[in-house]
């Protein structure tokens, strides 16, 4: 929490204004960002449309310095999924971050970022509405702020464990010090939010028109709430929630029976942003601003001396880590559309050699580039812009390709693990329908039983570079997570390097998870982030 952002009033009015001044004139398209122009705050919300697009912002900037760098360097370098040696981003390759680390400082103000502005909308919102606003499209707004609210604390505690619960920031604008909440409370503060944004947001039916995809629904939120009961282990409810959402319809794999002529490999597609399977994406726009735009391409691309596949003369922060490269069986088709090694060709992405422009074809191990790794990551790499294909790019070399937080292939594995998990056999037929699903999209066979071992596996094949490794170690017994990372080969393709992870720098911590130090600026500011957490009373 950085204080002066969070809890000084000048700066919350500066947040609030920043959400509701939008004219009139926004248009009804998503990708449309909202207008800062000074107009009054009491004639802005005049009709359903300025009302509806008051989240916009919520999908993009808000999240930047959360997926930028800090989010890979924690979920995927931290895990061993990813590797890097760039000196920015590489402390948790070797778990030696400090709360002196600016990314760690970027990612944590980034989620307060979005709880000030969800926040601003619960609190807020529904006084600053006119008449012609339809009661429905109201709830829906403050619907997805519940969402949004909920999405940032499902990180924060899963990162820092015990942090401060603010439900209206305005409460704290004479007092900036404030004690930091328990665990199980912030999870309440979770559940409770999904609830409620399941209970105000719209149904959707997720067809082939993925433009109405975009914000949240019902089921996106009965998806994430799923997620979190089985975090909490409460797999009854885990497998309950996940199958009224399985049961909907709403949402669909691509390459699975219900979309057979799709792929495994459109997901990753610009022009399949906001498809059927996408249960929640956050919404990246070029629109000239530094922060608006996916910079993955960049951040994963190959960029050499003879072959770039971004538009920058940088590129492959983060690499495919050596323990990761053996994951994949020979004939699973997510492999090459999650890793590329030498040889491996990519017609739909354009890669530039010298002046010219021509399919990718994955170089050598020793002159793929970036970190030396010898593969390179595909998922979110898109290659150089390529009109409908790749959508546009800006003079910071970033792109409008979405960023998974969720999809509907990990709700299956959910319901699969939660089925499993609540006591079912190994070859009980729902579970083994919900993975298999997941596993026969991949090009391979069904299997006739299944054991958390093969769910915790298939979870790390399906999701890898998406964000979710680094938390599925955390909420296995410690020692197996200790195991795991510490057999990982964290080195490059030429020197190896092991490193086993110790108890965290959090005074919460205990040996029992994966949390990371509290950032000095706030903890200078805020030294009740020290102190013993305290209850918190729901109102």
């Amino acid at each position: 929490m950085k204080t002066k952002n969070i809890f000084k009033k000048a700066n919350l009015l500066l947040i609030i204004t920043f959400i509701l001044l939008v004219p009139s004139s926004c248009s009804e398209e998503f990708t449309d960002r909202p207008s800062e122009d000074q107009v009054s705050l009491d004639a802005y919300y005049s009709s359903n449309n300025q009302v509806a697009t008051a989240t916009n912002a919520m999908y993009n900037r808000t999240w930047f310095n959360f997926n930028n760098k800090f989010f890979y360097a924690i979920a995927e370098v931290g895990s061993g999924n990813m590797y890097t040696n760039s000196s920015d981003v590489n402390a948790m390759r070797n778990f030696s971050i400090l709360g002196s680390d600016p990314e760690l400082y970027n990612g944590w103000k980034s989620l307060w970022a979005n709880i000030a502005q969800a926040n601003a909308i619960i609190n807020f919102l529904p006084d600053r509405v006119g008449p012609a606003v339809s009661s429905n499209v109201l709830n829906n707004t403050i619907g997805e702020a519940y969402f949004i609210r909920a999405t940032a604390y499902f990180y924060l505690v899963r990162l820092w464990g015990a942090v401060p619960i603010i439900e209206n920031n305005l409460d704290f604008q004479d007092n900036p010090l404030i004690a930091k909440n328990r665990v199980e409370d912030v999870y309440e503060l979770i559940r409770r939010d999904y609830m409620q944004a399941s209970e105000l947001l719209f149904e959707k039916n997720r067809g082939s028109n993925y433009n109405d995809n975009a914000h949240v629904s019902k089921g996106s939120a009965k998806a994430m709430l799923a997620k979190v009961y089985l975090y909490l282990q409460d797999y009854s409810n885990a497998k309950l929630m996940a199958e009224e959402v399985i049961n909907s319809g709403e949402f669909k794999l691509l390459g699975g029976t219900s979309l057979p002529s799709d792929s495994f490999s459109d997901l990753f597609k610009y022009e399949y942003n906001n498809n059927q399977e996408s249960i929640f994406a956050l919404q990246w726009k070029i629109d000239g601003v530094y922060g608006s735009g996916n910079n993955c391409n960049t951040q994963f691309g190959i960029s050499t001396s003879n072959v770039s596949t971004s538009n920058a003369t940088y590129g492959g922060v983060f690499a495919p880590s050596q323990d990761i490269l053996d994951l994949y069986e020979t004939n699973d088709l997510r492999r090459k559309e999650t890793i590329m090694l030498p040889g491996d060709v990519y017609p739909e992405v354009l890669a530039k050699f010298g002046t010219d422009f021509g399919q990718l074809v994955v170089p050598p191990a020793n002159e793929i580039g970036g970190q030396g790794a010898g593969a390179a990551i595909k998922k979110y790499c898109i290659g150089i812009v390529n009109g409908n294909a790749t959508g546009k790019v800006d003079g910071f070399a970033m792109m409008e390709n979405n960023t998974y937080i969720m999809r509907y292939a990990e709700l299956l594995l959910i319901h699969a693990e939660a089925t499993l998990a609540g006591g079912a056999s190994t070859s009980d037929a729902n579970a083994l329908s919900s993975f298999n699903a997941v596993r026969e999209r991949a090009g391979l066979a069904p299997l006739t039983s299944i054991t958390f071992d093969d769910i915790f596996t298939e979870r790390r094949k399906e999701l890898a570079f998406e964000g979710d490794y680094w938390f599925d170690l955390g909420r296995i017994p410690r020692a197996d997570a200790i195991a795991i990372m510490s057999a990982q080969d964290r080195g490059n393709m030429d020197v190896p390097n092991y490193f086993t992870p110790t108890t965290g720098n959090s005074p919460d911590n205990n040996g029992n998870d994966f949390l990371l130090p509290y950032p000095d600026n706030d903890l200078s500011k805020n030294p009740k982030l020290n102190e013993e957490a305290v209850p918190y009373v729901f109102n």
